[in-house]
């Protein structure tokens, strides 16, 4: 009784401090549909019990708001059908926060007001009120902060029961749901200038939905059926917290995401040894010779034949040379012959015929038409940088095995030094650009790309020069992404809110902490803090149902630890590379335990869609890990929800999970070198 009191005074003191028309007032809306006719919509007032004018005994609507701990409160709404109906049930609170002070959070989905996507995707720049189906999310959480007055509110769905969904007929207006579901939506809602966060069941879409890249259709209203007698219990947490800044309130809002989420790693399906054998017949499947560049290839494949193409993209999504690297040393340690010359057959095609005069790489060609003149070549910071991350660590490799490789360090230096000239002033690099060092997008958002390469190379060669310039970059990195938590343009094709941004922005700093010490070290942990809850943010902590017929569902697919990857591109994947090695070793160094428990989940559930001879996936080819994994209402043009596009990029899938079971590869080349201190 005590610690129940305790909670209750606690809440109570925190509610105090809040507007009036901010506490916990909530406002509800019931449609109820005959099939063939339009619904009809009830405003419902009331406060333990809900009714309506006109709306008969239909239904019984209970509310119940449960105090849970400081500033936390349980809503519990039970619908009880007197007869057979069709209804949707939406719920709008109202915060009493000015739209224009306020910044809103949907996890993997909505950053800040999203404007740095594009009109033809959800934004501001289309409208200010939106609602999403919850499982475009990770986690099903809407939230707010008014930035003015540091207090911010969140919607966490609370789901006690297994996930289903319904298939449907349509895709817009309103329809019924053909079975069960338990995909609810959330959002916001700024129509008179003043901040309300919304939610419901089943799922709305509005103002429009987004149904594949840059494209927006009609809104959806669904419906679900409840028989005569049947009960619906529907349960919401509803936050209020204070925080300093959006960040803040990023970090905050995922620590109770997880905390009240708890998810649980999986039982892996495969070792990481496992994984490794499966992956290797990408390597040996893939492999293209027949031009003076040689690669696996990784980009825009077709899931059905996996056949090789002649679209050559030497980083992001082919990592060619990291792809050759891991074949390389793969089939030494195996003792398979054919992938240690695949891969060393690679490396010496791009040393011969790889380079511009300038001494980039050429990184993005159709190859049949031959490799591209200087002059046409466009390069983007973060591709030369994989690519040269990749080098190093294969001349760290070979040294380690007593063989050297002067001409690959000569090109090294080169493209270092250069990469120095490129640098802007207040320490950016260009996010593309042409061989003559002219702007192509002069954007800063992919600067964090370089850090960790430009550190290396300090590592690598001794030389200060990079290490200063690695610094740079997170002086510009500090100022404008973290500072901002405005993490965007990392992904080669969206220039917005992204995953990869944040991951990046981990990287580099993790990279810093790891040649630093004191003072300095500890500065870089902890910005590495700061954007690791941005990225984990993009990460599943449940799992979205699928309907039966649904191949991911039908395969038992569980999304937890999987992540969306951006807000133009609406699907899950596996692009991880070194983050759950870099957020297992934070929680070491800051306590933040959260940061291990999802690396947990993470390491254990990205093997679920490894194609097999035995289980292939939906893939045409073991080993070909697929990319595309269309786990909501969008797709990039085929197939939809629980299956994956036609077309795929598995050259960096493969490199991701390859990095992920291989958790010493980075403090390996960091210990190789003695200029490495604080490990």
């Amino acid at each position: 009784m005590k610690t129940t009191l305790k909670t209750l005074l606690s809440a109570l003191v925190l509610l105090a401090a809040w507007p009036a028309q901010a506490q916990n007032t909530v406002s509800y809306r019931l449609q109820l549909k005959q099939p063939g006719n339009a619904a009809v919509s009830y405003q419902l007032k009331g406060s333990n019990q809900l009714t309506a004018d006109g709306l008969g005994d239909k239904v019984a609507i209970r509310q119940e708001m449960t105090p849970m701990a400081t500033g936390v409160t349980q809503l519990t709404l039970t619908v009880t059908a007197h007869e057979t109906l069709y209804f949707n049930l939406g719920a709008s609170l109202a915060t009493g926060f000015s739209t224009d002070a306020s910044d809103f959070y949907l996890p993997g989905f909505w950053y800040h007001k999203n404007l740095r996507s594009p009109r033809e995707a959800p934004s501001f720049h289309t409208s200010k009120s939106w609602n999403v189906r919850e499982d475009r999310l990770s986690s099903p959480l809407t939230g707010v902060i008014d930035l003015s007055g540091r207090q911010a509110v969140s919607v966490l769905r609370c789901l006690d029961t297994p996930g289903c969904d319904a298939l449907t007929t349509h895709q817009e207006g309103e329809v019924i749901l053909s079975g069960p579901t338990t995909v609810g939506y959330v959002g916001f809602d700024n129509e008179g200038g003043r901040a309300s966060l919304t939610f419901g069941y089943p799922y709305v879409e509005t103002p429009t939905r987004y149904i594949r890249k840059l494209t927006l259709a009609p809104a959806i209203t669904a419906f679900a059926r409840l028989e005569k007698g049947q009960t619906c219990i529907l349960r919401w947490l509803i936050r209020r917290s204070e925080a300093q800044d959006y960040g803040q309130f990023v970090s905050q809002t995922w620590q109770h995401c997880v905390d009240v989420l708890r998810p649980q790693p999986l039982v892996p399906r495969y070792t990481p040894e496992q994984m490794k054998a499966q992956l290797a017949n990408y390597f040996r499947q893939a492999y293209v010779d027949k031009y003076p560049l040689k690669y696996h290839s990784g980009h825009g494949l077709r899931t059905d034949d996996c056949l090789p193409v002649d679209h050559v993209q030497l980083g992001f999504c082919g990592r060619v040379l990291l792809n050759a690297f891991n074949a390389l040393e793969y089939g030494e340690a195996t003792g398979e012959q054919l992938l240690v010359t695949m891969g060393r057959d690679i490396f010496d095609s791009w040393l011969q015929h790889g380079f511009t005069a300038r001494g980039y790489f050429k990184e993005d060609m159709f190859i049949a038409n031959g490799i591209p003149a200087d002059q046409d070549c466009v390069h983007s910071i973060r591709q030369q940088s994989e690519a040269v991350y990749a080098v190093l660590h294969y001349l760290v490799y070979e040294r380690q095995h007593g063989r050297k490789h002067k001409q690959w360090e000569q090109k090294m230096r080169t493209l270092l030094d250069q990469m120095l000239q490129l640098q802007k002033a207040d320490g950016h690099f260009p996010r593309k650009y042409r061989d003559d060092h002219s702007d192509v997008d002069a954007s800063g958002g992919s600067t964090p790309s370089a850090t960790s390469t430009l550190v290396m190379g300090y590592q690598y060669f001794g030389d200060k020069r990079y290490l200063q310039a690695a610094k740079r970059t997170v002086d510009y990195l500090e100022e404008n992404i973290i500072a901002k938590s405005d993490y965007f343009s990392s992904t080669l094709d969206a220039n917005c809110e992204d995953k990869e941004a944040a991951i990046s922005a981990v990287t580099a700093t993790y990279y810093l902490a790891m040649v630093t010490k004191g003072k300095e070290r500890q500065h870089y942990i902890d910005l590495c803090q700061q954007a690791t809850y941005f990225a984990l943010s993009w990460y599943y902590l449940w799992d979205v149902p699928f309907a039966q017929g649904q191949m991911l569902g039908d395969l038992g697919f569980q999304s937890r630890g999987w992540s969306n990857v951006s807000v133009e591109n609406n699907h899950v994947d596996v692009f991880v590379f070194e983050l759950p090695h870099i957020a297992t070793w934070l929680a070491g160094q800051t306590g933040e335990q959260r940061f291990a428990q999802v690396c947990d989940v993470i390491r254990s559930s990205l093997c679920q869609l490894l194609p097999t001879p035995d289980r292939l996936c939906g893939i045409g080819v073991p080993g070909f890990n697929p990319e595309v994994v269309q786990h909501t209402w969008w797709d990039y043009g085929r197939n939809g929800k629980g299956f994956y596009n036609d077309i795929f990029a598995p050259g960096w899938t493969v490199a991701s999970l390859w990095e992920l079971y291989s958790p010493e590869r980075t403090t390996g080349f960091m210990k190789y070198f003695h200029y490495t201190t604080g490990l």
